[in-house]
């Protein structure tokens, strides 16, 4: 069987000016987060499949890789569905394993508990620009925290985070799942009609106000409570005077707490801000997983055409495996979009020091070697970075590809001469 020189299909190999990029964002992140009072954490890439396929992760579990049971467990000829082959697979993201987590452990841990998570996560799903099968994600939790206050802090610090890597006029898209299902309630559709319904509401960015209507109707829904439904989106302006409008216009549908929370948290965002973006209330916003409970956020940059960061209030999902339901809110960055676009851009990580290279000729005598390194490791010492490398023939390509890679000091090493470096 002839070995394959390509990365499995929607997996990639990173190169270095990307892992470059790539762990100073990670650097970055650390540091801003912590900042705001936020505690690395991780937990494992593999994940019990109950827990995985607990109803929670939408249309991700549908996309989860499945490990088989391993040893005398794996018994194939006696199996007869996919429960007797598998008992784990890999997380499609990293909040099912935190509340599980947190529910192992919250003895341990302070009230509230603020949550860093970096990892990678997998997903068969169709690869496309910006997304793949196994990617990092970034989230920010606030666990135990039942005031829109962890809402607040984790749009700011998210925000925070974007513009230290000098992206601006993105805008940020609140909404609230309460919010969702009072128009819908009021328009008259039926409890158990709102997944549905929402699901197409969905595509209005897609599609239009004309094609939400049109499958909504196709799918039996009477004409005049979708021409009311949509009708309500033509009314709401984007900012707190469309939320005053949806408290007075949808009454005992909406309770006003939830109408309240809203004005609060982005009154307060667009206050306390720590770099330029948008936050605009948008009705149409839905979010796919089924675990939100309430407030639901997405970040949405021109540039990327769709949503590099995401998140909400999730409330329910720890108390499945508790038994008491434990208030939680958190914010994802889009990692890999994050990176392709800074790709894109042309980015180039800050300078953090000098960069020296010495290149030595091959007949270099042992103590000519020794020199140099004694001289590389006072330099180091002293802060910068620095490469040792054999001399090339062509000289002039090999000092421009260095150049190229930022080093602004490259010292001839030659047998003849290299006790004249100091």
């Amino acid at each position: 069987m002839a070995l394959k020189k390509k990365p499995v299909t929607g997996m990639k190999d990173m190169m270095p000016k990307e892992m470059e990029i790539r762990d100073y964002v990670t650097h970055l992140i650390k540091e801003t987060y912590k900042t705001y009072g936020f505690t690395s954490m991780e937990t494992p890439c593999v994940e019990h499949i109950e827990n995985l396929c607990s109803k929670q992760g939408g249309d991700n579990e549908k996309l989860i890789f499945k490990i088989l049971k391993r040893g005398e467990k794996l018994k194939i000829e006696t199996a007869k569905e996919e429960n007797d082959l598998v008992d784990g697979g890999l997380r499609y993201d990293l909040t099912v394993p935190l509340a599980r987590y947190y529910a192992n452990h919250a003895n341990e841990l302070p009230a509230p508990f603020k949550a860093l998570q970096i990892g990678n996560v997998w997903r068969a799903d169709r690869p496309q620009r910006g997304r793949f099968r196994q990617f990092m994600q970034c989230d920010i939790d606030i666990l135990g925290e039942a005031s829109n206050l962890a809402e607040i802090e984790l749009i700011i610090a998210t925000t925070a985070m974007l513009g230290k890597l000098g992206f601006k006029n993105f805008t940020v898209n609140i909404n609230d799942r309460n919010i969702l299902k009072a128009m819908a309630a009021y328009c008259g559709f039926k409890e158990e009609e709102f997944d549905e319904v929402f699901i197409i509401l969905d595509k209005m960015d897609k599609i239009g106000a004309e094609g939400v209507a049109n499958e909504l109707c196709e799918m039996g829904y009477a004409k005049e409570s979708v021409d009311t439904y949509l009708g309500l989106f033509d009314e709401i302006s984007p900012d707190v005077s469309g939320i005053r409008y949806l408290k007075e216009k949808l009454g005992d549908c909406l309770k006003s707490e939830t109408a309240d929370g809203m004005e609060l948290i982005i009154s307060s965002v667009e206050s306390a801000k720590e770099c330029d973006f948008n936050i605009k209330f948008d009705p149409t916003l839905v979010r796919g997983q089924s675990y939100y409970t309430g407030t639901i956020f997405e970040v949405t940059m021109d540039d990327f055409g769709g949503s590099v960061a995401g998140g909400g209030r999730y409330d329910k999902m720890i108390g499945k495996f508790t038994g008491q339901d434990t208030p939680a809110c958190g914010f994802s960055i889009g990692f890999e979009r994050i990176v392709m676009l800074l790709l894109e851009n042309g980015y180039e990580v800050p300078s953090t020091g000098a960069k020296k290279a010495y290149l030595l000729e091959k007949k270099l005598p042992k103590e000519g070697m020794l020199h140099i390194l004694a001289l590389a490791k006072a330099d180091r010492e002293a802060g910068k970075k620095v490469l040792i490398v054999n001399m090339k023939k062509n000289k002039k390509f090999q000092k421009e590809q260095l150049e190229a890679e930022g080093y602004t000091e490259i010292i001839d090493c030659y047998a003849d001469s290299y006790d004249q470096l100091s």
